[in-house]
């Protein structure tokens, strides 16, 4: 596909999506879902996807619904692909990350960031930065994934003595403090 110049119009878009990344709600729900979700199978993404109960069932759907948006606009020809890309990396990290497991999510949700896939199908220059992507989301899986077994090694390692007296009952606290 040949490269366009974007527009001034292009650039406006851009900004207010930043802009709108910057929320507070919106920063909290991206830092979760970047940072600290990282299921290893569909059941334990649809634990928090499918349930309303879980706290973080808003932030998942929140940002899964702004990237699939943003992602649309580009599809749609409302902002340039080129600059798009050039200026956002969120969007391919989460489906980077969701990519192990992606087959068994849409196996339920047939539409799971389905708009972002497409501007990867459609766009070599997206296409280059989900691959660049993908292989930082594997570093990051390994890197979690030595960190764990460490925990779990370490937790293994440590001897506790329960044989001394025990508290008989926990503290009560309240909720108002």
């Amino acid at each position: 596909m040949e490269r366009m110049l974007a527009t001034p119009a292009d650039a406006e878009i851009v900004i207010k999506l930043y802009q709108l990344r910057t929320e507070a709600v919106m920063r909290k729900a991206r830092a979760w879902l970047v940072g600290d979700f990282w299921p290893q199978t569909a059941e334990e993404f649809f634990a928090v996807y499918d349930n309303p109960g879980n706290k973080h069932n808003p932030y998942i759907r929140q940002v899964i619904s702004y990237w699939e948006m943003a992602a649309a606009m580009v599809i749609h020809g409302a902002v340039s692909a080129e600059l798009f890309v050039d200026s956002n990396a969120e969007g391919f990290f989460i489906l980077a990350k969701f990519m192990p497991i992606l087959d068994a999510i849409r196996e339920k949700n047939p539409t799971f960031m389905t708009k972002t896939s497409e501007m990867v199908r459609r766009f070599s220059s997206a296409t280059q930065r989900l691959d660049a992507i993908v292989k930082r989301v594997e570093v990051t899986r390994a890197t979690l994934a030595a960190k764990s077994k460490k925990r779990v090694s370490k937790v293994a390692d440590v001897s506790v003595d329960l044989s001394g007296d025990l508290p008989l009952a926990v503290p009560e606290f309240s909720s108002e403090q």
